[in-house]
């Protein structure tokens, strides 16, 4: 039987505790229908991944007991996705996705083709922790609020070595694990020759990611496999 995780930020996970989360209790009463005996994986973002035994559970509140420490899985390297806003649910893929692959930071943007400007944080947020705990990883990507692309650069130029994926021209990129990167995909009417000027003038790594023309939401999926 699979065994479900869950992220608590706010749960301090000691040896033996009640749990009174509402919105948890909901959830693994009505939706999952557990029984005592069951376990589940709690793991706070941060330093602990443990399987516990439901030893008591009611509309009200459970009663859980540590069973062992888990191994905790955590990406490789630090990535910064920047990509343009897309539209539809596009953004959602991305998300989702790029959380499953190992991206460590969404950096939403707004570029000179941007087709959308607004974006739901709150969204956000839960399509990142739900992917967080369904792939199995110990900690939960973080996600800003939208920025402008040279608002952006300018904030990440001394945390970040910014890479360009689009089709084209490649430079050679040695990746070193070490690094922070931060991988910029353009919107779906591609870079304007402006922000691709700016990018050349500023030395940034071009890697290209396809020989076809590939839509903003799977370019992302590919630029981030080939760096995680």
């Amino acid at each position: 039987m699979r065994v479900h995780r869950f992220y608590v930020s706010d749960l301090e996970l000691k040896h033996d505790f009640w749990v009174h989360d509402v919105a948890l209790l909901w959830q693994w009463n009505k939706v999952l229908r557990f029984k005592v005996g069951q376990q589940v994986i709690l793991f706070d973002g941060h330093d602990k991944d443990r399987l516990y035994k439901l030893a008591d559970i009611s509309k009200t509140e459970a009663h859980l007991q540590l069973v062992t420490d888990m191994e905790r899985v955590v990406p490789r390297r630090h990535v910064y996705l920047l990509w343009s806003l897309l539209k539809k649910d596009n953004n959602d893929h991305i998300l989702q996705k790029c959380t499953e692959l190992g991206v460590t930071n969404f950096v939403p943007i707004l570029s000179e083709r941007s087709v959308r400007t607004n974006f739901n944080m709150d969204r956000a947020n839960k399509i990142v922790i739900e992917a967080s705990e369904q792939c199995g990883r110990s900690n939960v990507p973080t996600v800003r609020d939208p920025i402008h692309l040279e608002k952006a650069l300018e904030q990440y130029k001394d945390h970040v070595e910014f890479i360009v994926f689009e089709k084209g021209e490649e430079t050679e990129l040695k990746l070193d694990d070490s690094k922070k990167y931060g991988l910029l995909i353009g919107p779906e009417g591609g870079w304007s020759d402006t922000e691709k000027e700016l990018f050349k003038s500023s030395g940034f790594h071009h890697i290209a990611i396809s020989d076809h023309v590939l839509r903003a939401e799977t370019a992302a999926v590919v630029a981030v496999s080939k760096l995680l």
